[in-house]
């Protein structure tokens, strides 16, 4: 008792501890008790050191100063863009100012993909080279990230597709493919690098079983519906046209011509000539010409030019063929028959073959349903067969009936019976006994008394039942009032009991072997 109230009176004194902070590194955990011991706040490291705890009171103080000074960083120095809020820029050099730069970047990045699910941590390690200024070559970034994950959750190839490009979008000229996630088992989740070819194989793969899983899923779905669940099996190949083309074609059409231009040129022409004279006083005369009429020759020409142009009509198309298109689908299906009851002295029932006309139906559907082509050659084949275990009976839930009733009901019914049963007898073989041998011996312990009283006063009283002493002359009136109590014989016989179990509960208390071995002596005797 003493020890107790020294360990309770220690509980209640000391402060009342809560987390701090979990999952820390070393590193981090390091810094952060240096602080806590600057500060004179008591602690606690558990978990080799992962968890910090602290006086409930101070959690909240103590987290708003960790804050303050960046911590926990996640086991960096210094992550993010606040290693610019440190040292003296104006005595930085250029390589200087580059290297914090590409930490900043690293550290954002971590922090991103440090808040996605399972992500306990991240470390990112960025490559930006530097255009040299005589160099016609210039190479591109890369990145490599090591991810480590919170007990045995892994990522998803969608989670790793997420992460590859959340970080070529946040660093400029950075592709997809040349990004390289590792987990901290050492898996490699993501291949970086220039393989453009085995880049391209892995996602033609990856097209080619999608298609065909989308497909086997469309064709189980649709003849489960008919036939019933765990009756259809479906396989289906696709064969897929993985060469990306472009084609540009013009097509002329000589027989559709539209008037462009028309030009017509007309030129007229007119020539007159006269005979040659000899030269005369009379030519000289004012009107020489009228009075002297000779031979004259007249000339007259016309030219007309027309230029027409024509256009002919000219469909100039530029097809893009992408990867992925389907050249040939092959599928196989499987249907289960239907089965009846088994046949006289057989367990096993009776397998029936479904009809041909339901067959036919059950090909067509599957037909339609994957996109039957038959000039791109495919090829579908439903076949009717029995499935292996399905021509057992099915159990009819008469095994666990008892009586016509649920076994566990049943059960249930009996434990408590039993239960029932059992505490029966207890009170009537072992408590009942034991009352009324406590209460044997209580009035056996009373009977002396009685006696002695009786020898000095007259004859001996003989047997249990004997009456108490009949009242004297002269007894005053509390006296009289226990005498008449003692005369009462309900009210002896209540107290006598209520004393006796009262008085046994003590004894078994206090002496639990004794009154074990005295029950088991009681209950041999009877027996």
């Amino acid at each position: 008792m003493l020890a107790f109230i020294i360990y309770m009176v220690a509980r209640m004194s000391s402060p009342q501890m809560e987390m701090l902070y979990g999952g820390l590194d070393l590193q981090d955990a390091n810094q952060i008790v240096t602080r806590l011991q600057t500060e004179k706040v008591p602690y606690e490291l558990r978990r080799e050191g992962a968890e910090i705890w602290v006086p409930r009171d101070r959690k909240l103080d103590l987290r708003v100063k960790m804050a303050e000074q960046q911590l926990p960083s996640g086991g960096s120095v210094s992550t993010g863009y606040e290693v610019f809020d440190k040292g003296d820029m104006l005595g930085s050099t250029s390589f200087m100012q580059n290297v914090n730069l590409v930490r900043a970047m690293e550290g954002e990045l971590a922090r991103t993909i440090h808040a996605i699910d399972h992500v306990k941590s991240a470390r990112v390690h960025l490559v930006l080279p530097r255009r040299e200024v005589f160099s016609r070559e210039a190479q591109d970034p890369s990145a490599s990230i090591v991810l480590k994950m919170d007990g045995a959750n892994r990522l998803s190839k969608g989670q790793v597709k997420a992460i590859q490009h959340l970080v070529a979008a946040a660093v400029p000229k950075l592709k997809p493919g040349r990004i390289s996630i590792v987990d901290d088992k050492g898996t490699l989740l993501a291949r970086g690098g220039d393989d453009d070819r085995q880049t391209a194989a892995e996602n033609a793969d990856e097209l080619k079983l999608a298609t065909e899983q989308r497909l086997q899923r469309t064709i189980e779905d649709l003849i489960e519906r008919s036939v019933g669940p765990d009756r259809v099996r479906a396989e289906v190949s696709v064969e897929l046209d993985l060469d990306r083309t472009a084609t540009t074609q013009e097509t002329y059409d000589p027989d559709s011509k539209v008037v462009r231009s028309q030009v017509t040129v007309e030129e007229g022409e007119q020539t007159q000539d006269a005979e040659s004279s000899s030269v005369s006083v009379q030519q000289n005369l004012p009107d020489a010409g009228a009075n002297n009429a000779g031979a004259k020759s007249l000339s007259k020409q016309n030219r007309t030019q027309e230029t027409v142009n024509y256009e002919i009509s000219k469909v100039t198309r530029n097809q893009v063929k992408e990867l992925g298109s389907i050249k040939r689908i092959t599928a196989a299906v499987l249907v289960d028959g239907r089965y009846g009851p088994p046949a006289e002295g057989q367990k096993k029932l009776t397998y029936q073959p479904r009809s041909e006309k339901e067959m036919d139906q059950l090909a067509s559907l599957v037909r339609n349903a994957i996109g039957y082509d038959a000039n791109r050659g495919d090829q579908v084949e439903v076949s009717n067969m029995p499935f292996a275990g399905h021509d057992e009976p099915e159990p009819d839930g008469s095994e666990n009936k008892l009586f016509g009733l649920d076994r566990d009901f049943v059960e249930k019914i009996a434990s408590s019976l039993g239960l029932s049963v059992v505490a029966i007898l207890f009170l009537l073989m072992v408590l009942r006994p034991l009352i009324s041998r406590a209460v044997e011996s209580m009035a056996s312990q009373g009977v002396p008394d009685q006696r002695l009283l009786a020898e000095g006063a007259g004859p001996p009283l003989l047997g249990p039942a004997a009456m108490p002493p009949a009242p004297a002359a002269g007894m005053l009136p509390d006296e009289m009032e226990v005498v008449d109590e003692l005369i009462d014989i309900d009210k002896v016989e209540g107290r006598v009991k209520a004393s006796s179990i009262r008085k046994i509960g003590e004894i078994v208390e206090k002496h639990p072997e004794e009154a074990l071995g005295i029950i088991r002596g009681w209950m041999y005797s009877d027996s």
